[in-house]
């Protein structure tokens, strides 16, 4: 009973004692007879060790070999027979003091296992990065001391006096003990990675339970030392603020200056400084839960300073008396004034329009004086503006870089938002000035005023629980609305032609970005089915309901024309443009044959921005017999579809295909257009230049089917003027050269030497790089030549897949540079990010 409970409390007494055979027979549990045979395979070990190190001791003679001991700093040293003597009689002395055993061996497992799992990753390693697994295993006396306190921990059990004994003269110290795991886990490691290449021949090994627990046991300890560094991180930078701080202002300066000139130098990973900071959306997948952002905080829309009186100086006439008009009226003048020298000013429906709207803004007595137009003199007025113009243009760098860094400083404050939790380029959050109208072509509402709009007019929409926008001071919001739904952050009415006005994001964010990819998408699914829907409506023109026979025919032009479907628009209040839906009679002539071909119908009529649209194209038979029957019996202006309208057209094509618009078919045609065109026009042996010409060619097919037209440049005629210049000088430099290379070889014909030799080469060298760079000058103007009225950026930007074009750069080594500016690339950063150059449209 004694026993027991001395081997319960301490053990220090009882291991005193040699235990007898019958004794360890008894009490030996399976886990200590386990114990034993380890402790025995130990020892066989530890003979052939010492049998190893007589031999090579002859060479190299060491000292005794010494059981470990646990120097107060953690450390081993040897221990003698007299340090084994004081044990023992210290032991009994310090047994009461001492915990269980089995206490003891949890808390030292306990402790070093907290300790260690911070370091084990980094001695893992370090033991593979120095370890040569084909050399020979040699055993220093560290090796034999860790083993030695490998073995000694297997046989704890039956030597408590020993473990107590070491323990109780060391305490319970958190770093000894740290340092004993760190050791006895090494020893063991050791250990078990011998037993494993000895025992490789025989076996595989398999995995067991403990390595199970032990590999948990490390992607913990993984996780641990990640947080640590990040912690590591966030101490080193707050200490580099403080020596920062602590610097003078000339070094901190010097060391901003060198970071801001390695911006382009790429960080650890092979990432530029920066690269991290873009979202790419395009990664984390598309919820179509109809939902467009989760939160959305911005500071609302900037708006337009308020109107500064002119100087006294500064005079409206009117019939040869200046006139002192009131701030509305004079803000208005202004207006008119600016824009004397524009055309809009000579046409009679702008400055109808114009004094109409100019005589509402006036008092009584203004409007009593101001009658006609035609007696208003606004040149001192144009001139003072035309004044300050010139003072701009004329502003020092300093003035100029002091009104950048605020535009700057208001572009950071309004310009961005957050959109669930990322940081996001707004795209227009200026509200737009007070000012005339001007429209597209011969508007009817040109010159009419458009009102400086107010806070009051404004619906502000954010998430829920966001930071509102504050209103100017002295006004208020219209309404505040949290709609998910939509992606315009502010929202107003226009007050000339009734239409909202919205504030959006950048065409780089994600919501603008998310919309392009969707639509190339449905595009690229219309591929698939075309040939389906052009049976359908090709069966439609020998329908016997006029109704369907329409539809059918509108299909055929949109699909082979690329013409927009048309919008209904109330008469009077738009200029006249149209679309395929809202085609008069007047717009389309029938001949039976023209030009040696059948069939033909030629279009004349104002599209959209009233661009206008003449095309001559040879139509199928039964298509120009429905279109005889469509126009029988009407007047000029009577509609040609007048049974159909562009509703009713996307209602039916969505049946076809969910998703597919009229729109589509326009966006589909262009981008197979581009693919078409680059294959047949780009081949891999071509120069630079010749891909860009090739690669133009074919973006200008694009805009030819689409009308994509603009007028020539009033530089034009300028700038190829002065490109006929350079071709004109580098042909006489090409000259020159020829001639000198065709001297310099009949010399090196008459005595071949050496010199004479590399002159050939030199000279034939100069003529190479003549001819490249006058082909270049050549490519050029022919490009500007065939682009003199057609307007590229609209079907690159809108209707062309921008996979296509990155897809090209890369198969044929083209600068992307070439093909977008920064700004495109921005917008497009989805298909640059995720495209190959195997993509086909």
């Amino acid at each position: 009973m004694k026993l027991e409970d001395n081997e319960g409390h301490g053990g220090a007494e009882t291991s005193s004692r040699k235990r007898t055979a019958s004794e360890s027979k008894i009490d030996e549990s399976p886990t200590d007879r386990k114990r034993s045979k380890d402790g025995e395979r130990d020892k066989k070990e530890d003979t052939e060790l010492k049998h190893k190190a007589k031999h090579s001791s002859s060479k190299h003679p060491r000292k005794p070999l010494q059981e470990p001991k646990i120097t107060s700093s953690g450390g081993l040293k040897a221990v003698s027979e007299n340090d084994h003597a004081d044990v023992k009689t210290k032991s009994v002395a310090m047994d009461a003091s001492l915990p269980s055993e089995k206490n003891t061996i949890d808390l030292n497992n306990n402790i070093s296992a907290k300790h260690t799992e911070s370091d084990e990753r980094k001695v893992t390693k370090t033991e593979l990065q120095e370890v040569d697994l084909f050399a020979p295993i040699e055993h220093s006396d560290m090796e034999r001391s860790d083993k030695k306190s490998k073995k000694t921990g297997d046989s704890q059990k039956d030597n408590k006096h020993k473990h107590k004994s070491k323990s109780s003269k060391k305490g319970h110290h958190g770093t000894d003990e740290r340092k004993v795991g760190e050791i006895s886990a090494n020893s063991s490691d050791g250990n078990s990675k011998k037993r494993k290449s000895k025992d490789s021949c025989e076996t595989d090994v398999l995995p067991t339970g403990d390595s199970k627990k032990e590999t948990a046991v490390k992607k913990e300890n993984a996780k641990k030392e990640r947080e640590k560094k990040d912690r590591s991180g966030k101490d080193t930078k707050t200490s580099d603020e403080k020596k920062r701080k602590n610097k003078p202002e000339g070094k901190e300066e010097s060391k901003k200056k060198k970071k801001d000139g390695d911006d382009g130098k790429t960080k650890k990973g092979g990432k530029k400084e920066g690269e991290d900071s873009t979202w790419k959306w395009w990664e984390e997948g598309n919820s179509n839960n109809g939902n467009k952002w989760t939160t959305l905080e911005h500071k609302g829309p900037l708006f337009p300073p308020e109107y500064e009186p002119l100087p006294n100086n500064v005079s409206f006439f009117y019939n040869g008396n200046p006139v002192k008009l009131t701030l509305p009226a004079e803000e208005v003048a202004t207006f008119y004034a600016k824009m004397l020298d524009h055309e809009y000013t000579t046409k009679s429906s702008f400055q109808e329009n114009f004094f109409t709207d100019w005589r509402e803004e006036m008092s009584v007595e203004e409007r009593e004086q101001i009658k006609k137009l035609s007696k208003c003199d606004f040149t001192h007025i144009n001139k003072y503006f035309l004044d300050k113009s010139e003072e701009k243009k004329a502003m020092t760098k300093e003035q100029k870089q002091v009104l950048k860094e605020e535009n700057n400083k208001l572009t950071e404050e309004y310009g961005f938002c957050e959109l669930d939790g990322h940081r996001e380029k707004i795209g227009n959050f200026r509200v737009e000035p007070p000012g005339l109208f001007r429209g597209r072509g011969e508007h009817p509402k040109m010159g009419k005023l458009k009102k400086r709009i107010q806070p009051e007019e404004i619906t502000i929409n954010c998430s829920k629980g966001s930071n509102i926008p504050v209103a100017p001071k002295g006004h208020r919001w219209r309404k505040v609305q949290h709609d998910n739904t939509v992606t315009w952050l502010a929202s107003w009415v226009e007050n000339v032609q009734g239409n909202f006005k919205y504030v959006m994001l950048n065409p780089s964010s994600k919501l603008k970005g998310e919309k392009d990819w969707q639509k190339y998408e449905v595009a690229r699914k219309l591929k698939l089915k075309v040939e389906t829907i052009r049976r359908l409506y090709r069966e439609d023109w020998k329908n016997r309901e006029m109704k369907t026979r329409q539809r059918g025919v509108a299909l055929y032009f949109i699909d082979k024309l690329a013409l927009r479907a048309g919008n209904e628009k109330e008469e009077s209040e738009t200029a006249d443009t149209v679309g395929c839906c809202s085609l008069r009679v007047e717009h389309i002539t029938l001949h039976q044959e023209k030009g040696g071909q059948e069939f033909m119908v030629e279009f004349d009529f104002l599209g959209k921005d009233s661009i206008r649209y003449y095309n001559e194209v040879p139509v199928e038979g039964r298509v120009f017999k429905n279109l005889k029957l469509f126009m029988e019996n009407k007047e000029p202006e009577d509609d040609l579809f007048d049974r159909i309208n562009t509703t009713y057209l996307n209602k039916h094509l969505n049946q076809s295909m969910p998703g597919l618009t009229a729109k589509v078919f326009r966006t589909f045609n262009a981008s197979t257009t581009l693919q078409e065109q680059l294959n047949k026009l780009t081949t891999a042996d071509m120069s630079l230049e010749e891909k860009l010409l090739s690669y133009n060619r074919a973006n200008r097919a694009v805009a030819i089917l689409c009308n994509h037209q603009r007028a020539a440049p009033k530089t034009f005629e300028k700038s190829m003027q002065n490109l006929q210049d350079k071709i004109a000088q580098k042909q006489q430099q090409l000259d020159v050269a020829r001639k000198e290379l065709k001297d310099a070889k009949k010399e090196h014909k008459r005595g071949g030497t050496e010199r004479t030799r590399k002159l050939v080469e030199k000279k034939e060298a100069v003529v190479k790089r003549l001819e490249e760079q006058l082909k270049k000058l050549q490519l050029q103007m022919t490009d500007r030549e065939e682009n003199k009225v057609i307007a590229l950026g609209t079907s690159k930007l809108n209707y062309l897949d921008p996979r296509i074009s990155v897809a090209w750069c890369r198969k044929f080594n083209v600068p992307i540079e070439k093909i977008y500016n920064k700004t495109q690339r921005d917008k497009f950063a989805w298909a640059i990010d995720m495209t190959e150059e195997d993509f086909q449209f």
